[in-house]
């Protein structure tokens, strides 16, 4: 049997089997500054990500905060060993979501923020010996702060100052000046305040102030234009917000009226009313007298005043008159010619009796008087004028098209005669009420839907990834680009002479294999070598058997 030759190996070259040391040490210096500046990069990448997973992720605590109010709540922060954070250029800050409750809980029992405008807190830190003067002057800054707040609350207005005139009241004066005040507003961009809204910040502020009239309360936006000043068309028609809101509330009932009348004849949705009312704010008022007599004795007389005079003598009465018997009668008595009662004005003594006397009586009564006030209500409906716009009526035949037909007259006619009764037409007042038949326009619903990159959950959720997945880039990188390579380097780097190589059918004469003592053969790398070692182990088992043992025992060969 034919024996294979194989190359002797000096014992001091025998590999050893995963040394990964060697290896290492046996890389270029290229190879080791990678593989040394990836595994500082890899440990690095898991310190942030450890440290951004250990903090969370960060709320808004307080915005739009003044330079003062966010130096004391960072101050505030750090002692309270909260980490927080910078946003907006410093006007919000920013702390771990799970502390945002507790740390606003914690600064409000510290007063904070307390903002740039100052109320009546101002009045808690009075020194002593303060003045009259700077006690005045005090109270007047915090009722402005107060009333700063108060009219910054609304939601429209983004911020505003309030300046306050408060003449000093002496007793000396006969006139007293009456206190004025001015509001600046600065207004959200896009946002307006209607008139209802800025009367209630003039009532708001005149109400603050002892004495201080509506009229006397000044209200500016940030552009300079006068707000609480009367528009051109209330100071042609003489009418207060009240009135104007008194007439809107009319044409808006009436309208209601009429959608709801309607609604259930054509359809939702089909017709639009409108209406305009002329309503009479004059005030006028009238008194009448009447005067009634006292007629007839039925009739209840009451005495006003009553006067009764009566003279009396003993002076001898001549004879008077013509002889006969008509002279000796005595007189009749008089009848007053006003209330036809018969009243004794006078009583003449016969001239037999030897004396005068004389009796007069004046009575006077109080004549019937009635006085009338009258006063006619104000805010009556002097005219309406009622527009009732109806859409074509919609038909669906039996294959489900659809198809829009014009109204006839006669249901023109029955729908102006529901609208007329139910805005109360009257002809006197000249009302008038007009109900016409045309086709709506229906347009497709414009929706502005938002990109899926522009919604706040997609940016709230890529800035919750972005870091995580910033550092995940980075640890693949750095893998892939320095650790990798350098893996590859060292495993394919091996110590010099520790190679073996069996080669069969060599040329070089090789000493026999003799006894126990094996030689010791490389595994074959190549297709060529690996077929001579299947060719050896066919040839000389026990040989191969022999090296097989050595490398799983370990021992060196001689």
């Amino acid at each position: 049997m034919d024996t294979a030759v194989v190359r002797q190996i000096p014992p001091n070259a025998l590999p050893v089997a995963g040394d990964f040391g060697a290896r290492l040490l046996a890389m270029p210096g290229k190879s080791k500054a990678s593989l040394g500046i990836g595994i500082a990069a890899l440990a690095a990448v898991v310190v942030a990500l450890s440290m951004w997973s250990s903090q969370g992720d960060y709320k808004v605590l307080y915005a739009n905060l003044s330079d003062k109010d966010g130096g004391a709540i960072i101050a505030q922060l750090s002692q309270m060993n909260v980490p927080y954070r910078h946003a907006d250029g410093g006007a919000a800050i920013l702390v771990p979501a799970a502390q945002v409750h507790d740390a606003r809980l914690k600064l409000a029992s510290a007063g904070l923020p307390k903002g740039s405008v100052v109320g009546f807190e101002l009045m808690d830190t009075a020194r002593f010996g303060l003045t009259q003067f700077g006690e005045r002057l005090n109270f007047q800054r915090g009722l402005e702060g107060e009333l700063t707040r108060s009219i910054t609350a609304l939601a429209a207005v983004q911020g505003a100052r309030v300046h306050l005139a408060l003449p000093n009241q002496n007793g000396f004066f006969r006139e007293q000046q009456k206190p004025s005040a001015s509001v600046l507003l600065s207004l959200h961009p896009g946002r307006t305040l209607d008139r209802t809204q800025v009367a209630g910040i003039v009532h708001l502020v005149a109400s603050s102030v002892a004495e201080m009239s509506p009229k006397a309360v000044s209200v500016l936006d940030q552009t300079g234009a006068l707000l609480s000043g009367p528009s051109d068309a209330v100071a042609t028609s003489g009418l207060d917000a009240q009135q104007l809101q008194y007439v809107s509330q009319i044409e808006q009932g009436y309208a209601k009226r009429i959608v709801d009348l309607l609604e259930p004849v054509v359809g939702r949705d089909n017709l639009r009313a409108s209406v305009a009312a002329e309503i009479d704010f004059s005030q006028t008022e009238s008194t009448s007298e009447l005067f009634k007599p006292n007629q007839g004795d039925s009739a209840e007389k009451t005495v006003r005043s009553q006067q009764s005079t009566e003279v009396g003598g003993s002076a001898a009465v001549a004879a008077t008159g013509v002889p006969g018997a008509t002279s000796n009668q005595p007189p009749q008595q008089a009848t007053a010619p006003v209330t036809g009662a018969a009243v004794p004005l006078q009583t003449a003594q016969t001239g037999s009796s030897g004396s005068a006397a004389r009796r007069d009586s004046v009575v006077n009564y109080e004549v019937d008087k009635t006085v009338r006030v009258t006063r006619n209500a104000t805010g009556t409906v002097k005219r309406l004028n009622a527009a009732v716009v109806v859409n074509n009526r919609s038909v669906t035949d039996a294959k489900g098209k659809t198809t829009t037909t014009p109204l006839g007259p006669e249901e023109i006619e029955k729908l102006t005669a529901l609208v007329r009764e139910s805005v109360g037409f009257s002809q006197e007042r000249g009302d008038s009420v007009k109900v016409i038949n045309a086709p709506f326009r229906r347009e497709a619903p414009i929706t502005d839907e938002l990109p899926l990159w522009k919604q706040p959950e997609t940016i709230d959720l890529v800035r919750t990834l972005a870091v995580p997945g910033a550092l995940a880039a980075v640890a693949l990188l750095v893998t892939f680009a320095l650790v990798r390579p350098a893996l590859r380097a060292a495993r394919e780097a091996a110590p010099k002479g520790q190679r073996l190589h069996a080669i069969a059918q060599d040329q070089e004469s090789l000493p026999q294999v003799s006894g126990n003592r094996l030689p010791v053969l490389e595994a074959p790398r190549s297709g060529a070598q690996l077929e001579q070692a299947r060719q050896l182990a066919k040839q000389n088992p026990a040989a191969v058997a022999g090296i097989v043992r050595d490398w799983v025992s370990g021992e060196k060969a001689a």
